[in-house]
This record gives C-alpha cells, structure tokens and sequence, in this order.
C-alpha cells in the first residue's frame, strides 16, 4: 500500500508565496520520478513540475522561473517552492509518484488526495 500526502496549500494574496510537501509512504522499491499536477475549474489536469530520481527537472512554461521543485530522497518528500504567485495559479494541486513497489516489476502510478491552492486579493 502506497500513500501520499499532500500539505501546504492555502489562500495567498498575488505575489505571495507558498511551499506544497508531498510525503510518500508504503510499499516502494524505488521511485522513478515524482510530479506536481494542477487542475483548475472547467480545465484538464496538467503537469506543473516533475523531478526524476537523478534529481532533473521539468516545468510547466507558465511556471518557469517562479516554481522550484525538489526531493529529499532520504524522506521520499517532493517540495513544490511556489513564488511570485498569480491568480491563474489558483488550483487543486496533486502529488504523483511513478515508482515500483516490493511486489511488481513493473512501474506503478499513484496520485495523492490533492490539495488547494487560492491566489487571491
């Protein structure tokens, strides 16, 4: 059983700054890669930032330059630094985790429970 949680969402005022944490837990191998995906109302889902096990990363061109993401590997942690924040940043942010477990050679997905994210005056 994999687990992932998601803390660190909140209302922020444009300009503002937050930090998302996503914990993971249970049953993992290794992880591949871990991301942070967004879902805004009446829009898709998309990828916000990613970060492989050999620490590259991978942005959204909307974000670039105002989001950093990172890996405490001892922890299995992915941070989401999101500064200079707008208002179409307002969204749902979700933690995902591509890994594989103890008990299947193949890769494996999981998503956390989301959290949200409200930039606002």
């Amino acid at each position: 059983q994999v687990r992932l949680v998601e803390s660190g969402g909140g209302l922020v005022q444009p300009g503002g700054s937050l930090r998302l944490s996503c914990a993971a837990s249970g049953s993992i191998f290794s992880i591949n890669a871990m991301g942070w995906y967004r879902q805004a109302p009446g829009k898709q889902r998309e990828l916000v930032a990613a970060i492989t096990r050999g620490g590259a990363t991978n942005y959204a061109d909307s974000v670039k330059g105002r989001f950093t993401v990172s890996r405490d590997n001892a922890e299995n942690t992915m941070y989401l630094q999101m500064n200079s924040l707008k208002p179409e940043d307002t969204a749902d942010y979700y933690c995902h985790l591509n890994y594989y477990s103890d008990f299947d050679a193949d890769a494996l997905d999981a998503w956390g429970q989301g959290t949200l994210v409200t930039v606002s005056s």
